[in-house]
């Protein structure tokens, strides 16, 4: 009995070493961990740093490519080689900003200047401008000639969503910045949308260098094979020799979903479950919990979304286009009351499905507050094939071509 308990000891232990080295690899995005495929890109990346960092000349790139791609992981490979370089650790400083956090221009403001550390700097000063404001914060690092000032780089995750932010004054300004003999700048982007271009307007376009990093993976089967073997891998100085070989050895089709001490080591049913858990989409998942009206809501902002082209809409948009469609199939769904439709398109803000385009203001009525659709055609269309109480014409609308709407 004593002996089966130190071994289940031993083996807890274990995994809780293992727990941390694979969280570390997948979860931190580590820069420890191996780059697999991306070696050009890697060389472009590091190069255009070093001229930014070394030399005092500014850049713009964007890194393109589909989620989980290693973006992310290319990145930080790249800058932790770059802060290596004695002269360069001393004297380069970053700035992460990401479109999900800094929603508008006056936070990522904030978050720069805390960031830079220069809140002592900036104190009570007011300025009229964005741009005035950055360019304070920048000449506060300024030493002297170009050469010698301190550069900056900037990280903008989901840089898509700086593009849809009002005036896109943020871009605007950092792009400028990097085209002008200012403080030397780096602005790297990071985003999975290919057509990003396109979101920007013209002032920005101008001024960003056009420069794309692709991350696009191809990889065959037998390379997703060594790229699994070596990532869920144990490392040679792993404490407990035997251990670490016998989970070496199951390390062919695997996933950490089910381990425990009495389940140490992994099984291909253990990944098929862990690769179902991987592609749930929780949004989706909140669609299927909806009612007919809140999904006709849904489906109403979608034609919106294709006849704008993602232009922000308000309620009384999306009222007229179900009412359109209730006209059309009064027979099939029940036409609800105003303030009932303004109930459920409510309830759909309050699970984030929607998000107001701006602070709501005690004098602004609410079917003219601007909002804009979380879900993608795609995920609104898989949400509907899974909702088993559709009606027919719910569902043949939500397919329809915008002809006839």
């Amino acid at each position: 009995m004593s002996s089966r308990k130190t071994k289940n000891n031993i083996h807890a232990e274990c995994l809780s070493q293992v727990q941390r080295i694979l969280r570390e690899r997948f979860c931190h995005h580590s820069p420890y961990s191996n780059l697999f495929g991306v070696q050009v890109q890697y060389k472009h990346l590091i190069e255009l740093l070093k001229r930014t960092a070394l030399y005092g000349e500014s850049n713009s790139v964007l890194i393109v490519g589909p989620r989980g791609s290693g973006k992310t992981t290319l990145l930080n490979h790249a800058l932790k080689e770059l802060m290596e370089i004695g002269e360069v650790s001393e004297n380069v400083l970053q700035v992460h900003l990401n479109g999900l956090l800094q929603t508008n221009d006056k936070i990522a403001l904030k978050e720069i200047t805390r960031q830079l550390n220069l809140e002592n700097v900036v104190g009570d000063k007011v300025f009229g401008s964005f741009a005035e404001n950055l360019s304070f914060l920048l000449e506060a690092l300024q030493k002297g000639d170009r050469t010698s000032s301190c550069p900056v780089i900037f990280i903008l995750d989901e840089f898509d969503l700086f593009a849809h932010q009002k005036n896109q004054t943020l871009l605007y300004n950092l792009f400028d910045i990097s085209q002008s003999a200012q403080t030397p700048v780096a602005v790297i982007g990071l985003t999975c949308r290919l057509d990003v271009l396109e979101l920007l307007e013209k002032r920005v376009k101008s001024r960003f260098s056009h420069r794309q990093i692709h991350v696009m993976n191809s990889f065959d089967f037998p390379q997703y094979l060594k790229i699994f073997k070596e990532q869920l891998s144990l490392p040679e100085e792993f404490p407990d020799k035997v251990f670490a070989e016998r989970w070496n050895e199951n390390v062919h089709m695997l996933a950490l979903n089910r381990v425990t001490v009495s389940h140490p080591f992994m099984t291909s049913a253990d990944l098929m479950e862990a690769q179902h858990l991987c592609s749930l989409d929780s949004k989706a998942n909140i669609v299927h919990g909806l009612s007919v009206l809140e999904i006709c809501l849904i489906i109403a902002m979608k034609h919106l979304n294709d006849i704008y082209e993602e232009e922000p809409f308000n309620f009384q948009m999306v009222y007229n286009e179900f009412q359109k469609f209730i006209q059309r199939k009064a027979h099939s769904v029940y036409n609800f009351e105003k303030p009932v439709v303004m109930k459920a398109f409510e309830h759909l803000q309050q699970l984030e499905l929607i998000k107001p385009m701006e602070r709501t203001s005690v004098n602004s009525q609410r079917e003219y507050q601007l909002v804009k659709l979380l879900l993608d055609n795609t995920q609104i269309m898989n949400a509907l094939q899974k909702y088993s109480n559709c009606p027919t014409d719910v569902r043949q609308w939500a397919t329809s071509s915008l002809s006839w709407l």
